[in-house]
């Protein structure tokens, strides 16, 4: 049945349109009220369309649960992290069995996270805290024998441990039970969709297709979702028969095979060519995945059927990984890619490997880079290098690294900055119109999927910083209205 979403005005400033939507699909596009209206037309009177938004790198699982969690965010200092969790202890505000923090950056503190600076807020209880990229968790004494760590062989210094050590401990906190994470993760969903968002590339590092299977079972339907599969699943994903591309069910479908290469910036393992300034013991970094293990790795995901991720940050990392497509003859996306030497923007372009990038972490790394990458930050987290090279990038927020929100990930692409500070090496900016082409599949265009965005304002005509802040008055999924605002809901009793 076709139905009209009527006196929709293009970006730029155009006429009003009426769009015919039918199964899914736009079937037509007219200049406004040439044709009456029917009673269940959709009349935006007025509002912005463009195609619905993408966020191509999140962790979706751990998004929801990070939201639930003790938020580390604002501390400054490992004293000012355990001062957290122990007024949160005291506020009662952590039930479960460990105690659980998320969000802390170290890379610039004057002090070092211990487990006995977490012993003293609760020694017989245990505490995990888990840095904001991921890639590091601090643990007390209790946590330590909670996890049967070995401090001595499997703990980068007092408590802490990184890259596979960490993520080990994280995928043990994942212990809600399955309704009630399928309920956190329906309402980071919905809480998505309300931001004009209408599908993810979920990277979560689970075995991905039960989780998504068991979710559309249950009636979930507010986003696509491509998920992603990881080295120690692959053989039971290509048992099964999966591919990259492949429907599971609902609007869930197979996405990529993800490997992680190396670590990451805050937690100084992105794998570089130069050291790190006082250097740790890895002085240039940790490289997870040597090339001699993922050419061959990459090889047969790709003749399984697998489009291929490759998390790299440091430059290093990302010229190793490019050499691997090389040998491969084949394209894919390099996750992060967020120091790049000069030569290697145009190898991008040439090898077809799109660069899935997360504009926020400039914004948020831009002191940590200054710290570590001296010298090179003119070509960190360097948009546009990458398009002036000819390569083509997305983006993502890689949540919960940053917000599942890809208006703040277009504002910090457009403006490189936040708080009224000067723009981080402005050069890298890209335009608005560009930054929204990275964030989007489709187009507002006759046999393209209607998964549409309104708006009440011209993203094109607002200041870069108020694009954070974007309003979105409707999402809508294949013609299916995903989210309404009140205004809308109200005059055309829309239900979500």
């Amino acid at each position: 049945m076709t139905r009209a979403i009527r006196n929709a005005r293009p970006l730029g400033g155009h006429d009003p349109i009426d769009l015919l939507v039918d199964g899914g699909r736009i079937v037509g596009i007219l200049p406004a009220g040439i044709e009456a209206a029917a009673p269940d037309d959709l009349d935006l009177e007025g509002r912005f369309v463009m195609p619905g938004l993408w966020d191509e790198h999140v962790h979706l699982t751990q998004w929801a649960q990070h939201r639930r969690r003790i938020d580390l965010a604002p501390a400054e200092s490992a004293a000012e992290a355990a001062a957290i969790v122990r007024s949160a202890l005291a506020r009662g505000e952590a039930a479960d069995a460990v105690v659980v923090g998320v969000g802390f950056r170290d890379g610039l503190w004057p002090d070092a996270p211990s487990a006995a600076l977490l012993d003293s807020v609760a020694p017989d209880r245990p505490i995990v805290l888990i840095s904001a990229d991921v890639h590091c968790v601090w643990l007390n004494s209790a946590a330590l024998v909670h996890f049967g760590v070995d401090q001595v062989s499997g703990a980068d210094g007092d408590g802490v441990l990184r890259e596979d050590a960490a993520f080990a401990i994280t995928a043990r906190l994942d212990s809600a039970p399955d309704d009630e994470l399928d309920r956190w993760v329906a309402e980071a969903a919905a809480e998505a969709a309300a931001r004009g968002v209408v599908g993810v590339v979920d990277l979560e590092m689970r075995w991905n297709r039960d989780d998504w299977a068991r979710r559309v079972a249950a009636g979930f339907d507010a986003l696509r979702v491509e998920f992603g599969v990881y080295p120690q699943h692959l053989d039971r994903a290509i048992e099964l028969g999966l591919r990259s591309g492949q429907p599971l069910a609902g609007t869930v479908s197979v996405g990529p095979l993800k490997v992680i290469t190396d670590g990451s910036l805050n937690t100084r393992t992105a794998y570089c060519c130069d050291p790190y300034p006082d250097a740790p013991a890895e002085a240039y970094g940790r490289l997870n995945v040597p090339p001699c293990e993922l050419h061959p790795l990459l090889a047969r995901g790709s003749e399984a059927g697998f489009e291929l991720a490759v998390h790299a940050i440091g430059d290093g990392a990302n010229r190793l990984a490019l050499d691997v497509f090389a040998k491969l003859g084949r394209g894919g996306r390099i996750e992060h890619a967020q120091l790049v030497h000069d030569s290697d923007f145009a190898r991008f372009a040439a090898l077809g490997v799109t660069a899935s990038v997360q504009p926020e972490h400039a914004v948020d790394d831009r002191d940590v880079a200054e710290r570590y990458w001296p010298g090179r930050t003119r070509r960190a987290f360097a948009l546009r290098s990458f398009l002036k090279a000819g390569a083509r990038i997305v983006l993502g927020s890689d949540a919960p690294v940053a917000p599942l929100d890809p208006w703040v990930a277009i504002a910090a692409a457009t403006s490189r900055t936040r708080d009224g500070r000067p723009a981080f090496h402005a050069e890298q900016s890209i335009t608005v119109v560009e930054a929204l082409a990275a964030s989007t599949r489709t187009l507002v265009a006759v046999g393209e999927p209607a998964d549409l965005v309104a708006l009440d304002v011209d993203p094109l005509a607002v200041d870069p910083e108020a694009l954070r802040t974007m309003p979105v008055a409707l999402t809508m999924l294949g013609g299916r209205v995903t989210h309404a605002d009140a205004a809308l809901r109200a005059r055309a009793a829309l239900q979500v």
